[in-house]
């Protein structure tokens, strides 16, 4: 792909984002959409490998289907209300439409079907926009509809979506696969608390997209794509794997890392709304993927693999470290500190 080429798709995944997040009206805000969905398609299928194009496919067909569902849902909408605001959403109807999109295009369950192999036929670095830029216009919509959302439906959503995420990761060993389930694991956390505190849903995704982009950039640096090549890099570059340990770890949700803080605010905002029962199950359920983020962590740090030489044992860094990467790691594992400022805040 030519950078011509590569530049025209990220200025359009830009505006689209753009356009769906500031616009009020569901006509702009679906045009955001598609924008979005045609700027991603050529990355997914740049390298015309056969999974790519299944990926790409796959993708095209999904978010077309959520797309219709959004744009059939305002239409709805605006035949019984006469209204074409996103923030007057009110028709039963529409809002139970709009929650299933919603829930198809970010990959809730049980329409998380189409995401863990779309991120495995997708280069690292798509994927990262698959994880964090595509699912930020999904999340707005879902922020301005939060009065009118199905409250029920998406606690339901959102619990199953943490157990399904964790329990599915356990047995992966490709490491976008593992890293789509944490996706549909963190995804939980933020449907079950956006009907009650949207700031508090966003200030979710801004920390995951802040760790996750960590962690897809260090093992893009180190060309990881399964945990048996994951295994040699702590031999050869020793300074990534140990950012990417505390990014992980951060990612996992452990104290006191940067992950540890939604997960706290959110169990507390549960707590004050009476759902004692719904904070306990999410927070049990999230140990399931705190076990394949150890593992992960685990063989990037600790475990050699067998019959290594002695030029393996060598450490030694073949590039300068990514100021980037060093930066973001820095930021996902170490702003707890700034949670009384939070608090204040929400």
């Amino acid at each position: 792909m030519t950078p011509q080429a590569k530049l025209i798709f990220t200025m359009s995944l830009l505006l689209g984002t753009t356009l769906t997040i500031s616009s009020n009206h569901w006509i702009t805000a679906w045009a955001g959409l598609e924008i979005n969905t045609l700027a991603i398609l050529p990355l997914i299928s740049k390298s015309h490998h056969p999974r790519a194009i299944e990926a790409a496919t796959k993708y095209f067909l999904t978010q077309a289907a959520a797309s219709a569902l959004v744009l059939f849902s305002s239409m709805t909408n605006a035949w019984h209300t006469g209204q074409w605001d996103i923030t007057q959403l009110t028709h039963p109807t529409s809002c139970l439409i709009l929650t299933s999109a919603i829930a198809i295009k970010l990959g809730l369950v049980p329409f998380h079907f189409w995401f863990p192999e779309v991120m495995q036929g997708s280069p690292l670095t798509t994927g990262l926009l698959l994880s964090t830029i595509m699912k930020l216009p999904p999340i707005s919509l879902l922020f301005m509809t939060s009065p009118s959302l199905n409250q029920t439906l998406l606690t339901c959503m959102a619990i199953i979506s943490t157990a399904l995420g964790g329990w599915m990761g356990l047995n992966q060993t490709q490491v976008r696969k593992i890293l789509a389930f944490s996706s549909i694991s963190h995804l939980g956390w933020m449907a079950i608390i956006i009907p009650y505190s949207p700031k508090l849903a966003l200030l979710n995704f801004y920390l995951y997209a802040l760790m996750t982009t960590a962690v897809f950039l260090t093992l893009n640096s180190i060309k990881t794509l399964k945990l048996s090549t994951l295994m040699t890099t702590w031999t050869k570059t020793p300074a990534l794997s140990a950012m990417l340990l505390l990014a992980l770890l951060s990612l996992a949700g452990l104290p006191p890392l940067t992950g540890f803080l939604p997960k706290w605010l959110i169990i507390q905002e549960l707590t004050k709304q009476d759902m004692i029962l719904a904070a306990t199950v999410i927070s049990l359920l999230s140990l399931l993927s705190l076990f394949f983020y150890m593992r992960l962590a685990y063989c990037a740090t600790i475990t050699l693999p067998p019959h290594t030489t002695n030029h393996m044992k060598q450490w030694h860094v073949n590039s300068p470290i990514n100021t980037t990467i060093a930066i973001l790691t820095v930021t996902s594992t170490m702003l707890l500190p700034v949670s009384p400022m939070i608090f204040t805040t929400m």
